[in-house]
């Protein structure tokens, strides 16, 4: 073509840079751990490249590039139509990165603003977390109180229409734009779910999304339940609240408690190492590795645990990804936490925002991050001490008569500790029946079969390793010598 040396020169002058040529300006950045996350601080314009393991500077790949003028140059005379020269080379610049990994990413002026907001805890949209498998969307995780979790979607499965646009083959940015709008408005998703033989439709209608990071209660006296939808700037700071609440409520310290990271799907990663050291005294809590020297970091834990060592239990599933796994990994690894649920989702890559101008910047996966035991959890996960199938309890219906006990025989020989034979009959024999609130308060286990289990768990290492040296010998038990 007798217009590809100009056009090969142009991709030069843009390109080179990229490939090499010459150092590109680099800032110090902050680290995500999932695709969602802002940096912890604005990035800064640095003149000096980063420094890399490898020796020898890469040359540039003049006869590859050669191949790329020259399909360059045939979209531009033949294409059905015409193409501007820009959106052809931000169209080559997504390929690159999209090509590399899930979460590598090219971002222009408005996602790289939504990506500096997106840990304020509000955004407009259905509330979840979306991938790409197989050229379908695959929902993460659901946030707690959106229209998805409403909806009842569930990590794992995937949408392959919507409202009636097949998205397979469509980018991962292009899919999110379709499902975000505006508050009110109705969205048809199609959903395809393990187990189920056919796609079935859902229906949501687009809300203003406002996420609380963490939410918790007594689940019973002495034992506290906190739970962290996804880790955003002001987590850890709520979660030393929550705990002085739990605290208050509880007129007293905590015996155990059960941290819930279930379709947790990341955040920000100093939220998560801070999450992690408040249960822990001292050791690493995580580390990172990459090609890049500035890629290489370590985050300790500081003394005190807010705990003061207590039980503590904590809950993953398939939809706990990234920082989530940190925590699990950290608290794991130290033996400081029990690790119950399913296999998590097994995303142990860090992502690092490259700013190119004012208006744009590349999201590139720069390293990988480790447990303190020096397990990669990238496309592994963190497994479960205790595996918790998900499933769903019911109760059944209370018989009309109660169980004959001991106390409701004829002529029963009586304790001479307890109340009179007449009384216990009246109160076994079922009496005056519960108010009527308390009688329509379900049982935890069919509230939540998991948590439920996770509670009994809790119980039991609180009675085993909990303080037994004041307790005292049974009256008339013999003297231990």
């Amino acid at each position: 073509m007798k217009k590809q040396p100009v056009i090969l020169l142009s991709l030069l002058l843009v390109l080179g840079p990229l490939l090499g040529v010459t150092g590109p300006a680099r800032g110090e950045t902050g680290l995500v751990a999932n695709g969602k996350g802002a940096p912890d601080a604005a990035p800064s314009q640095a003149a000096k490249p980063p420094e890399s393991e490898d020796a020898a500077e890469p040359t540039l790949p003049l006869e590859d590039l050669n191949t790329f003028a020259e399909v360059f140059g045939r979209i531009k005379s033949d294409y059905v139509e015409t193409v501007e020269d820009r959106a052809l080379l931000k169209g080559a610049i997504r390929g690159m990165l999209s090509w590399l990994d899930p979460h590598s990413a090219y971002l222009d002026g408005e996602e790289y603003r939504e990506l500096q907001v997106g840990t304020s805890g509000e955004f407009g949209g259905l509330g979840i977390e979306v991938g790409l498998e197989d050229g379908f969307i695959k929902v993460i995780s659901p946030i707690d109180d959106t229209p998805a979790q409403r909806a009842g979607l569930q990590a794992g499965d995937l949408i392959v229409r919507i409202d009636n646009r097949p998205v397979k083959g469509m980018s991962l940015e292009d899919a999110v734009n379709l499902m975000r709008g505006k508050a009110g408005t109705a969205i048809e998703l199609t959903i395809l779910r393990a187990g189920t033989d056919q796609p079935f439709k859902v229906e949501l209608i687009r809300d203003v999304i406002h996420v609380q990071s963490v939410k918790s209660r007594l689940l019973a006296p002495g034992f506290g339940y906190v739970r962290i939808s996804n880790f955003q700037s002001r987590t850890t700071e709520d979660l030393l609240n929550a705990l002085s609440s739990l605290r208050s409520e509880n007129e007293g310290d905590l015996k155990g408690l059960v941290l819930d990271l279930r379709n947790n799907p990341g955040g920000v990663l100093n939220s998560a190492v801070a999450v992690s050291d408040a249960f822990l005294a001292e050791g690493l809590i995580v580390y990172t590795k990459g090609r890049v020297t500035d890629s290489a970091l370590e985050f300790k834990a500081g003394p005190d645990d807010v705990l003061a060592g207590a039980p503590l239990v904590v809950l993953v599933n398939a939809g706990s990804a990234s920082a989530s796994e940190i925590v699990a990994g950290a608290l794991q690894d130290h033996k400081r936490a029990i690790i119950m649920g399913a296999q998590t989702f097994g995303k142990g890559s860090v992502q690092t925002i490259i700013p190119i101008d004012e208006a744009s910047a590349l999201k590139l996966t720069t390293a990988l991050y480790y447990t303190p035991a020096g397990r990669s959890i990238q496309a592994e996960g963190i497994s479960p001490d205790i595996p918790l199938e998900r499933g769903r309890l019911e109760m059944n219906d209370k018989p009309a008569l109660g169980s004959v006990k001991e106390a409701d025989l004829a002529r029963h020989l009586t304790n001479g500790d307890s109340e009179k034979p007449e009384e216990v009959a009246g109160e076994a024999g079922g009496g005056q029946p519960p108010a009527a609130d308390e009688a329509k308060k379900k049982p935890l286990a069919v509230e939540d079969y998991q948590l439920s289990e996770a509670l009994n768990v809790l119980k039991a290492l609180t009675f085993f390793n909990g303080p037994r040296a004041a307790t005292q010998p049974a009256a008339g038990a013999p003297a231990q010598p």
